[in-house]
């Protein structure tokens, strides 16, 4: 093996390690923004679950049916 050969094999190592490098970076990126997707996606299903026990527990007088519904004011 010559020494251009060497060198260009360490070169070829060095750009390896860096792209490995730069992939880990990115997958750690990623899955910190999965992990705040995660929280937000549970926060807002504890949300929707409130509401729909409010909305269960309520008289429900200030909802209307869809066919109660008054028309548009453009009718």
């Amino acid at each position: 093996m010559t020494q251009a050969d060497t060198n260009e094999l360490q070169q070829q190592l060095i750009d390896l390690e860096s792209k490995l490098a730069f992939q880990e970076d990115a997958v750690l990126a990623l899955n910190n923004e999965l992990l705040e997707h995660q929280k937000r996606i549970e926060k807002l299903q504890r949300q929707v679950l409130l509401l729909a026990e409010k909305l269960s527990r309520s008289d429900n007088s200030d909802i209307l049916r869809p066919e109660e519904e008054p028309p548009p004011p453009h009718y």
